[in-house]
C-alpha cells in the first residue's frame, strides 16, 4: 500500500485496527531498531563517567561532612567547660566602680567541698526581702553591679556571688561545684545582717537560674526568680549547635526542666521576647513545667542580658510585687 505525498516522494503507510496511521520511512527498515539502540548504548556509555565523577563528588562532600560534623562533635565534648563558662578573674572587671558610699560588703565563705568563695552583700534599711542573686556563665559580679544597686534601691537587701573560678573566688567551674557554690550562698545568705531567713528568695539570670532550681529544690527559699534561662543545657545546646549530636553526647545536664517539677514554691519567670542566646520557647517549656504558683513576665524587644535596661520601672515593680505576694501566702 502507497501513495504519493505532495512533495512527490514515496511514504509508506500501514492499516491498523480500521485506521491509516502515518509511519516514518525510515521505520520500515528492519534495521532501525538495532540502530536505535546502537544510538541510545553508545550515549549511556558517553554519559556513564559523568555520572560515575558526579556520584563519587557527591560521595566524597558526604564524606567530607561527616568528618566536619564528628570533628566538631569530638571538640565541644573535650572542651565542653570551656564553651560553658566565660569567667573573668579579678581584676578583670568593673571593681574600680565600687565606692565605700555604696554599703558594699565583701563576703568570703566556704562551700561543702572546701572551695573558698567571695561575695558582695548590700543590705537594706527595710527590706521587703533577701535576694540571693546567681549571675550568668560569664564574667563576674563586677559587671552586675548596676542591676545590684537598682535592686536593693527597689526596697531589697541583696547578696550576689561569684562561683568558683570566677572573680575572686577560688577553684575552677563545673556543674556538680557551681551547684555547691549556690547552696554555700544561700546557706552563707542566712547569717548575714538583716536577713530574715524565712524571707530569703532566689534570683538566678541565665546559667544561674539552672543553679537557683537546684538550690531551690535542695534548700527552702520564700520564692523563686528565673531570668533569661532555659528548660535544660542540653536543650539548649542543641539550639545553639543544631546540626551536631550535643544532646547525646554532653555530659552537662542543667536538667532545671526535671528538678522544677518537685518545686512549689512562687516562681516569677523572665524572659525578652528577642533573647538571642535562650530562645524563649525553651523558657516557656520550662515555665509550663512548674507548679503553680507562678507568673510568667514576658519583656517586649528585651535580647538576653538587658531586660532590667528594656524593662526599665516596671521590671522592678514586678520583681517587687511578686515578691510581696509571695511572702503574703507564706
Amino acid at each position: 500500500m502507497c501513495c504519493c505525498s505532495e512533495h512527490g516522494r514515496m511514504t509508506l503507510y500501514e492499516y491498523r485496527r480500521g485506521r491509516i496511521q502515518k509511519q516514518h520511512p525510515l521505520s520500515a527498515s528492519p534495521g532501525i531498531p538495532f540502530l536505535r539502540f546502537a544510538v541510545s548504548f553508545a550515549m549511556f556509555n558517553l554519559s556513564f563517567p559523568m555520572i560515575r565523577h558526579v556520584l563519587k563528588f557527591i560521595r566524597s562532600l558526604v564524606i567530607a561532612a561527616v568528618a566536619a560534623i564528628a570533628l566538631w562533635t569530638i571538640v565541644l565534648m573535650a572542651l565542653e567547660d570551656q564553651f560553658i563558662y566565660f569567667p573573668s578573674v579579678y581584676p578583670d572587671g568593673l571593681y574600680g566602680a565600687v565606692q565605700p558610699s555604696m554599703g558594699i560588703t565583701d563576703c568570703w565563705f566556704t562551700t561543702a567541698d572546701s572551695v573558698k568563695l567571695h561575695g558582695w552583700y548590700m543590705e537594706s534599711p527595710d527590706p521587703i526581702a533577701t535576694l540571693v542573686l546567681s549571675h550568668g556563665n560569664a564574667g563576674n559580679i563586677s559587671h552586675r553591679l548596676d542591676l545590684m544597686r537598682r535592686l536593693h534601691r527597689t526596697g531589697f537587701n541583696v547578696f550576689m556571688y561569684d562561683y568558683r573560678g570566677y572573680g575572686r573566688s577560688e577553684g575552677s567551674p563545673s556543674e556538680k561545684g557551681i551547684y555547691l557554690d549556690g547552696r554555700a550562698a544561700f546557706d552563707h545568705s542566712t547569717t548575714l545582717p538583716a536577713v530574715e531567713p524565712s524571707k530569703i528568695i532566689l534570683f538566678g539570670t541565665s546559667l544561674g537560674g539552672a543553679v537557683s532550681v537546684d538550690v531551690a529544690e535542695d534548700r527552702s527559699p520564700a520564692a523563686l526568680i528565673l531570668e533569661s534561662t532555659f528548660s535544660s543545657g542540653k536543650e539548649l545546646a542543641q539550639e545553639l549547635y543544631p546540626f551536631l549530636p550535643v544532646k547525646i553526647f554532653m555530659k552537662s545536664e542543667f536538667n532545671s526542666i526535671e528538678k522544677i517539677r518537685s518545686i512549689t514554691i512562687p516562681l516569677l519567670l523572665i524572659h525578652g521576647t528577642d533573647d538571642s542566646i535562650v530562645p524563649l520557647r525553651l523558657a516557656r517549656r520550662l515555665f509550663d513545667a512548674a507548679h503553680e504558683p507562678k507568673e510568667f513576665y514576658e519583656i517586649a524587644g528585651a535580647d538576653h542580658n538587658d531586660t532590667y535596661i528594656v524593662g526599665r520601672t516596671p521590671y522592678f515593680n514586678t520583681i517587687a510585687d511578686f515578691a510581696r505576694r509571695s511572702l503574703d501566702r507564706r
